[in-house]
C-alpha cells in the first residue's frame, strides 16, 4: 500500500509540475555563473513577470536590459527591451515549448531567434540564447533575497518600509492596477431622460468605487474620433473579471451607453495617496 501511495502522489507531482505554463520559478535574483551579471525578477501577478538584467560595475548597478513576461489570452509573451537598441522597442518571443524548459520564439528576428530558460533545481537555471544554430548559454544560481539591498548604489535613503507595505509597493515602489478605456457603448437611444438618469447613477456609482477604495482615478476624455469618453484607474482588484463586475454596476454601462476596454497596468503605488488631497481642492460638485 506504500508503494501505491508513492507512486500516486509522484504521478500528481508530475501531474502539476507539466500544468505550470507560466514561469513563475524565475521569481528572484539571478547571478551568471563566474561573472557579475545579473537578472531580477518579479512576480506582479499571475498572468505577469518584470524583471531586468544588470552587472555591477565600479561598485554601480548597471542595467542593460528591460524584461516581461506576461499571458496575452492563450499566449505568453517574453519581451525583452535593451537599452540603446531597436530604439528602445521591445522585441518580443512568444512561447512555443514547455517541458523542462520554457523556449520562447520569434523567427523573423536576426539575434536572438529564441530564448530558453530550464529549471534544473530551486537555486539553477540553465539559459539559452541563440538564432537556432548558433548561439551561447550560460548558468545562473539564485541568490538570497537581500542581494540587491546590499549595493549601497541603489538603495534609497529615504525609504519608508511601513508605507511600501501599507501600499502594497513592490521593490521599485510600483504595484499592478487595472486600468479601463470607457468609450461610447452600442445604445444609441435619444432618450433625454434615460441618459440624464444614467449618467447620474454614473456618478454615483464613480464616489461610492471610490469610497470603497477600488476605483483612484476617474475622468472624461475631450471630443476625439475614436470615441474614447473617459478612464478609470482600478486598484485593490484581484483580476480582470472581478473589474468587470465592478464596471457592472455603473448604470451607464449596464445600459451600453458606455462600453469599456480593460488592461492590466504597472504604475507607481503611491498613486492612491493623493486621494486624501483631493476632498480639499474642489469648489463645486460635478
Amino acid at each position: 500500500m506504500k508503494y501505491i501511495f508513492t507512486l500516486l502522489m509522484l504521478f500528481l507531482t508530475d501531474i502539476a509540475f507539466a500544468q505550470s505554463d507560466f514561469p513563475d520559478f524565475l521569481q528572484g535574483t539571478w547571478k551568471m555563473e563566474n561573472k557579475e551579471s545579473y537578472e531580477h525578477w518579479d512576480k506582479l501577478n499571475e498572468n505577469t513577470l518584470k524583471g531586468f538584467t544588470y552587472k555591477i560595475k565600479d561598485g554601480q548597478l548597471r542595467v542593460s536590459e528591460y524584461l516581461d513576461i506576461s499571458r496575452n489570452k492563450n499566449q505568453i509573451i517574453y519581451t525583452a527591451t535593451v537599452l540603446n537598441q531597436n530604439q528602445a522597442k521591445g522585441i518580443e518571443f512568444e512561447l512555443t515549448k514547455i517541458d523542462s524548459t520554457f523556449t520562447f520564439e520569434n523567427p523573423k528576428h536576426d539575434f536572438p531567434k529564441k530564448i530558453v530558460y530550464q529549471k534544473r533545481n530551486e537555486s539553477e537555471i540553465f539559459v539559452q540564447v541563440s538564432d537556432g544554430k548558433n548561439g551561447f548559454s550560460f548558468k545562473m544560481k539564485k541568490q538570497d533575497g537581500q542581494a540587491m539591498e546590499r549595493d549601497s548604489s541603489i538603495a534609497n535613503p529615504n525609504y519608508d518600509a511601513s508605507l511600501a507595505n501599507k501600499l502594497g509597493a513592490d521593490d521599485y515602489g510600483m504595484k499592478s492596477y487595472i486600468f479601463v478605456v470607457l468609450k461610447t457603448g452600442s445604445n444609441k437611444t435619444t432618450d433625454k431622460e434615460l441618459i440624464s438618469e444614467a449618467f447620474k447613477g454614473h456618478m454615483s456609482n464613480i464616489n461610492r468605487l471610490v469610497e470603497k477604495r477600488k476605483l483612484i482615478v476617474a475622468g472624461p476624455f475631450g471630443t476625439n474620433d475614436n470615441g474614447y469618453r473617459g478612464i478609470f484607474i482600478f486598484d485593490n482588484v484581484a483580476s480582470i473579471e472581478e473589474a468587470k463586475e465592478l464596471l457592472q454596476t455603473d448604470p451607464a454601462v449596464k445600459a451600453e451607453l458606455l462600453d469599456f476596454e480593460l488592461y492590466n497596468w504597472y504604475g507607481s503605488a503611491a498613486l492612491p495617496e493623493y486621494l486624501k488631497f483631493s476632498d480639499k481642492i474642489w469648489k463645486l460638485n460635478p
